[in-house]
């Protein structure tokens, strides 16, 4: 685990990196972030995932397996 003058040289760091006028937007969108990362895990079983079949188009078709052909 960090301790807290780990944390102080990474805060400066973000500081300088980003500058202070946009910090306050990478805070925000960094909770946001992990809200709905944490929405996502909660409701995780929700999630329907089944592969869903093509819709096949009008056109020529392959024949099927073992189906003769009629010449």
């Amino acid at each position: 685990m960090l301790g807290g003058s780990e944390w102080i040289v990474i805060l400066v760091i973000v500081i300088i990196v980003f500058g202070a006028t946009k910090l306050p937007q990478l805070g925000d969108g960094l909770g946001k972030a992990i809200r709905n990362f944490k929405r996502a895990v909660n409701t995780g079983g929700e999630i329907d995932v089944t592969p869903k079949k093509p819709e096949l188009k009008d056109g020529p078709q392959a024949p099927e397996p073992g189906a003769k052909s009629e010449t």
